[in-house]
């Protein structure tokens, strides 16, 4: 495949890992292990095909509505795959950021969130960020109220707010969406990036995540390219 075409960013929902894992015989655990080895191995593939953001949905604000022992062990799963992830990510010149709420994840998790940005946030060969504790709608409330703040404290007119400015403004400063892949067969979105992903096309596969290895991917990436995007206007 060449790297024409591209897209810039590209957003995946990561689902399926406790379906993989049932249809194994597997625990719930063992799913979601997988589901991390597959986006550290496919993260490193696409930024090498020249694909400068990847946004992936790690845990949404509604997942802590899940039993505690499973939260529990995707919270200690994250700590030691940050860990991975900043080493990995500093030898390929991979820059990590966070989207979402602090509150209520733990504090080690957080310490983990921190050491990663600030390790690798020098970092200039691609975007990788993370959508942890993150819920679209709430992105853009907690947006609005961080403008609304500038205002109060005269950084920023409100005549000159925008849809650049807000964009610039929410969790992180990042182009917009051009790609959203779900996996597993579900036809939604859940939230994810709602502001940014305006005019993004949509893929979804009936391919669990654990599965969703190189050549899914870039399956993905061939029907992008052969799709017509308008922007709204009469492009043919």
């Amino acid at each position: 495949m060449n790297n024409e075409n591209m897209p810039t960013h590209v957003g995946i929902i990561m689902d399926g890992n406790r379906r993989w894992a049932e249809k194994h015989g597997l625990k719930k655990s063992n799913g979601h292990k997988e589901g991390f080895k597959t986006i550290k191995e496919l993260s490193k593939i696409i930024f090498k095909r020249g694909i400068k953001v990847l946004s992936i949905f790690a845990f949404s604000t509604d997942n802590f509505k899940r039993d505690e022992d499973e939260i529990d062990y995707l919270m200690n799963l994250f700590i030691k795959g940050f860990k991975e992830l900043q080493k990995t990510y500093n030898e390929d010149n991979i820059k990590l950021v966070f989207s979402g709420r602090r509150e209520p994840l733990r504090k080690d998790v957080l310490k983990s969130l921190d050491e990663i940005t600030e390790k690798t946030k020098n970092n200039t060969g691609g975007i990788l960020n993370i959508c942890l504790n993150y819920g679209g709608q709430i992105e853009i409330i907690d947006t609005t109220k961080k403008l609304i703040e500038k205002v109060n404290r005269n950084e920023i007119d409100i005549d000159d707010i925008n849809e650049e400015v807000f964009r610039q403004n929410l969790y992180q400063d990042l182009p917009p969406l051009d790609l959203i892949i779900r996996t597993s067969g579900e036809l939604r979105i859940s939230g994810f990036m709602l502001y940014n992903q305006a005019y993004a096309e949509y893929y979804f596969t009936e391919t669990l995540f654990p599965d969703f290895k190189e050549q899914e991917f870039f399956k993905a990436i061939e029907e992008y390219k052969n799709r017509n995007r308008k922007f709204g206007g009469n492009k043919k």
